[in-house]
């Protein structure tokens, strides 16, 4: 399976590229980890916001494989612990499609996001630097593969 994470947003500092990459080199080869980074559209004083939701939207659609499973990453989705995520990554692999994550830009993700997903994840409440989602996404899926396969990675 193949888990690609699609992101508004280009010129990440070291720190996150570095972050990402090391979860990313972490994950075996029958379960892959992709990051695909959509330009942001530029915003000035005038921009109109919700034109360029859309377009971001419009650009992470079009980007996204067909049939893959669409989870999106909002504050107004799912929760889920650790155990939960683990137990989502392998109903993934059961349904047998590849997956992909999508981050929207700064205005979040455009309604057409919303309504192609088929799950939407909410890492928290809060709501979190785009940079950090990155890294934190990374991380907890890595997490979760330990989990499913016994690794010795992820402790309670």
């Amino acid at each position: 399976m193949q888990i690609q994470m699609l992101a508004v947003g280009n010129k990440m500092p070291a720190w996150v590229n570095s972050g990402f990459e090391e979860y990313q080199k972490r994950f075996p080869r029958d379960m892959s980890l992709d990051l695909i980074e959509i330009t942001p559209q530029k915003r000035g004083k005038k921009a109109e916001l919700e034109k360029i939701k859309n377009q971001e939207g419009e650009a992470l659609l079009a980007a996204t494989p067909k049939g893959n499973r669409i989870v999106t990453l909002e504050v107004h989705g799912r929760p889920w612990t650790t155990p939960q995520l683990a137990k989502q990554m392998a109903g993934w692999q059961m349904d047998g499609r590849n997956v992909s994550l999508l981050i929207g830009g700064p205005e979040g993700l455009s309604d057409a996001c919303l309504a192609a997903a088929e799950q939407r994840w909410s890492l928290s409440p809060l709501t979190l630097p785009h940079p950090i989602v990155r890294v934190i996404v990374a991380e907890s899926l890595y997490r979760a593969w330990s989990l499913n396969n016994n690794h010795p990675y992820h402790r309670e």
